[in-house]
């Protein structure tokens, strides 16, 4: 698995790029410049890996553009040894990035071939999350509760579930809206029953999806 000075030239271009888009963050950003992106791409996409775009991943999923993963993280103000759950495992990219940045991280995939994939690949680079195939709508209630929740799909509304799994005062950020479009949520668990919830913009997500699939 190469990374050479050419791929480190590329992230820092990259990064580069983030701060001039108002990523301010300089823990996200050292994250984002230590990922070998380009070793979590399809081989016909590689040439592409440091470009600030989506691609395809395989089983209709998209490894998320890294602006949004970057914007994502940012939201979370993540520290040192959070126990973050992620919905949505997906390339693993994301999963990178909150270890780079010193989380726990649990993290669930409800597409088995990606959940495979992941599970064999991340350690192959360093990175050691917890990861579960299963239905990120129910999130993983037996490991709560989390100091932080991310969600790396469109959701129609807030899965109850996810916020009974949060802490109070913790934090979590999902896309919420229609398949078309939704609005980026930052959730603050303020009581037990209590939340406040800041938008901070407008994203196209994958549709967050109930369930899980064989293959």
């Amino acid at each position: 698995m190469n990374d050479s000075l050419r791929h480190k030239g590329l992230r820092k271009r990259l990064v580069d790029g983030l701060v001039l888009k108002g990523i301010s963050d300089q823990r996200v950003l050292e994250a984002i410049g230590n990922v070998p992106r380009h070793l979590f791409m399809e081989s016909s996409f590689i040439n592409f890996a440091y470009k600030d775009q989506a691609f395809p991943i395989g089983a209709g999923q998209t490894i998320s553009q890294p602006y949004t993963v970057a914007f994502q993280t940012e939201l979370l103000e993540i520290q040192k040894f959070d126990k973050v759950l992620e919905v949505g495992t997906g390339s693993g990219y994301q999963a990178a990035v909150l270890l780079e940045m010193g989380a726990i991280v649990y993290s669930i995939e409800r597409q088995k071939e990606l959940y495979l994939k992941v599970r064999e690949f991340l350690p192959q680079l360093g990175y050691n999350p917890k990861l579960f195939f299963g239905d990120g709508y129910k999130g993983l209630p037996t490991y709560g509760p989390f100091d932080k929740i991310l969600v790396t799909a469109g959701a129609p509304s807030v899965p109850d579930e996810l916020k009974n799994q949060l802490k109070t005062g913790g934090l979590m950020v999902i896309p919420v809206g229609k398949p078309d479009r939704q609005s980026m949520c930052l959730i603050r668990k303020i009581g037990e029953n209590d939340f406040k919830t800041e938008k901070h913009g407008s994203f196209v997500f994958v549709p967050l999806l109930k369930g899980t699939t064989k293959t």
